[in-house]
Parts: structure tokens; sequence; C-alpha cells
């Protein structure tokens, strides 16, 4: 993929799971929450310009910073989300104003190593911005699966792809 498709799958991957945590949704820890987040971390992965030909050992520093800032983030990120059950026993979660912060703060170090790469001259790929998105996302999945079994029976069989998707109006406490 070109570094430009990688921008734009990377972007549509972004706005469509912060949209969506901002809903209450019923989290179901038998899906296999980690299915997208290695799907961008091969990609990212298979991409030759995730290094820097020219400065690998800077390149690399520069990509192990944004996956130490990817993996922060997505921790945050699921301690900020706030968890309850609903009376009939389903899990749900919703992202909280602080998760907007965290997100925010993961964004501008982001921005802060690419400003950095940029000064020092290294060529610096948009894989390790996928990259740091998939760590992003497994954390904060895995840590949410793992939260929402200490809140009992989380997981409701679906019958069809997008069956335990459920919106509700309103949060029950």
């Amino acid at each position: 993929m070109s570094g430009l498709v990688n921008v734009l799958v990377t972007v549509a991957v972004v706005a469509i799971v912060i949209v969506r945590q901002f809903r209450a949704r019923a989290i179901d820890t038998d899906r296999r929450w980690w299915l997208l987040p290695v799907i961008l971390g091969v990609v990212a992965l298979r991409e030759p310009g995730i290094l820097d030909a020219h400065h690998r050992v800077e390149s690399a520093a520069l990509l192990a910073v944004e996956m130490l800032i990817g993996l922060a983030t997505g921790a945050g990120w699921a301690w900020t989300t706030r968890i309850w059950t609903a009376p009939d026993g389903v899990v749900w979660t919703k992202s909280t104003k602080a998760s907007v912060g965290v997100w925010a703060a993961g964004i501008a170090f982001r921005l802060g190593v690419f400003a950095l790469g940029t000064v020092i001259g290294v060529h610096q790929d948009s894989s390790a911005l996928m990259l740091g998105l998939a760590g992003t996302l497994l954390v904060r999945a895995g840590i949410l699966a793992w939260r929402a079994q200490s809140f009992g029976s989380a997981s409701h069989p679906a019958s069809a792809y997008g069956d335990d998707m459920r919106s509700v109006e309103k949060e029950h406490a």
C-alpha cells in the first residue's frame, strides 16, 4: 500500500473507532476483539519503508517511542472508559470525557515524535502510525475485555455479525 492509502486507512479506522466508542455499547468478551488490531499490525509490518534505510537506529528508536505512546494511549483509554452492567446482565461500555483527554495527549505526543524525526532528518513512513494505532486498539480492547469479565457474564452469542452491537439512549448507573 502507498503512504497515502495507509494514512487514509488509519484516519478511517480512527474515525470509526472514536465515533463508536462514545456511544454506549454492549461488550462481548468472546468476540474476536484482537482481530482488527492484528490486521492493522500485519499491514503495517508488510511495508518495506517502516524504517528509514539511511537512519536505521534513529528510525527504530522513533518507532519504539511511537509504539510506547500507542500502548500507553490504549491503556489510558481503556481505564477511562466507563463499564457497567445492565439489569439483564449485559456489560456495557462508553468512553468518557477523560478518554478525549487521553486521545488528545496521544496525538500530541505522536506529533512531537513526528516533529523530532523531521528535525533529525529521519523519513517516517505512515506504517509506523498504523502500527502505533494497532497497538492502541489491541491494548484498549484487551483491557476492556479483562475489565468486563470482572462484571460477570459478558458473553452472549450473536447469531449474525452486528447482532451484539445494540445502542442505548441512556446509560444505566
